[in-house]
C-alpha cells in the first residue's frame, strides 16, 4: 500500500525525532534545506548545519547556504574541503564521484566526532538510487543517514513539503558540482572550473538559469531548457563574444536541450556499474 505524503513526512518526523544530536550536510539546495528544516522541527536547537566550502561549487552556493541556514535559526559551522588536492577526483574518472564525496563525509564524520553529535544526514532522495551515484557507496561506507530516502521521499514529494513549509528554495534548480561539466577522463583543474563557472554565472545573469556549459577542450557546448533555445540564438552574439573571452574558441548549444548527467550518455552500462559497485 502506497503511502500519502502526509504519511510519509509523518514518518520522516518519526525517524528524526529519536536521533538526539544531528548534524545535517547543508548545500542551500532543496533536498538538504528540507533535512534541516525537519531536523529542526524535530530536534530544535539539537541540529547543527555544516556548509562546506569546495573548489569545485559556486562561492555564491556557499554564501547562500549559510545565509538561508542562518535566516531559519539554525546553528552554523563553515568548513572547507580542497578537492583538486585529491589525484583520485582530479583524474575525473567515473569513480572519482565516489572519491569526492568519501572526503566530504569523512570530513563530516571528524566534524560530527569532534563536537558530539550522534549522527551525520545528508539529503539524498528517492531518485537517487534511479541515477548514476557512486556516491552511495562513500555515503554507506561512512555510516551517515539519507533520511529522505528512509522516509520514501521523491523529488517531487520534496519541493510540495518544502512549499507547504515555506521554505524558500522550494523550486531552486538542482545544482551539482561543476566537475560534472568537464568528461570523463580529462583531468580537473582550476582553470576549467573557473571558465565553466564564468561561463554559467553570465548565461544566469542574461536570463538562462537553468543551464549547463558543458567543457570539451576549446568548445563550449550549452544546454539549456528546450523552450529557451530560440532566445539563446538570438542573443548568440553576446554569449559568443563573451565565451570566446574566456577561452573557447567554438560555442554550441546541444540541441536536445540541459539535461542531468549528460557526461554519463557517452559511458557504457558495464562501467558505470563498476563505479558505482567499486
Amino acid at each position: 500500500m502506497n503511502k500519502t505524503l502526509e504519511e510519509k513526512n509523518r514518518h520522516l518526523g518519526e525517524i528524526l525525532s529519536g536521533m538526539e544530536r544531528v548534524l545535517v550536510a547543508f548545500s542551500g539546495g532543496v533536498d538538504s534545506t528540507l533535512v534541516l528544516k525537519r531536523a529542526q522541527e524535530e530536534l530544535g536547537d539539537q541540529v547543527l548545519a555544516v556548509v562546506v566550502a569546495s573548489e569545485l561549487f559556486r562561492k555564491e552556493e556557499f554564501e547562500g547556504a549559510v545565509q538561508l541556514a542562518e535566516k531559519m535559526g539554525v546553528n552554523v559551522y563553515k568548513t572547507e574541503i580542497k578537492e583538486l588536492e585529491n589525484p583520485h577526483i582530479v583524474a575525473n574518472n567515473p569513480d572519482s564521484w565516489y572519491h569526492s564525496k568519501k572526503m566530504l563525509y569523512s570530513h563530516l564524520n571528524d566534524i560530527a566526532e569532534e563536537l558530539g553529535y550522534s549522527y551525520v544526514l545528508d539529503g539524498m532522495i528517492m531518485d537517487d538510487l534511479d541515477d548514476f551515484r557512486p556516491g552511495l557507496k562513500a555515503r554507506t561506507e561512512a555510516g551517515a543517514r539519507s533520511v529522505l530516502q528512509e522516509a520514501n521521499i521523491y523529488k517531487h514529494e520534496v519541493r510540495e513539503l518544502a512549499n507547504q513549509l515555506e521554505l524558500p528554495v522550494w523550486d531552486k534548480p538542482a545544482s551539482c558540482s561543476l566537475a560534472s561539466r568537464i568528461p570523463y577522463g580529462v583531468q580537473l583543474d582550476k582553470k576549467k572550473i573557473e571558465q565553466v563557472n564564468e561561463a554559467e554565472i553570465f548565461l544566469d545573469k542574461l536570463g538562462f538559469p537553468q543551464t549547463r556549459v558543458r567543457h570539451h577542450g576549446n568548445v563550449a557546448r550549452i544546454e539549456v531548457t528546450p523552450e529557451q533555445i530560440p532566445s539563446m540564438v538570438e542573443k548568440r552574439e553576446q554569449i559568443q563574444m563573451k565565451l570566446t573571452s574566456l577561452g573557447f574558441a567554438y560555442v554550441s548549444i546541444d540541441l536536445l536541450g540541459y539535461r542531468t548527467g549528460s557526461m554519463n550518455e557517452e559511458l557504457p552500462a558495464t562501467i558505470l556499474e563498476k563505479a558505482s559497485n567499486s
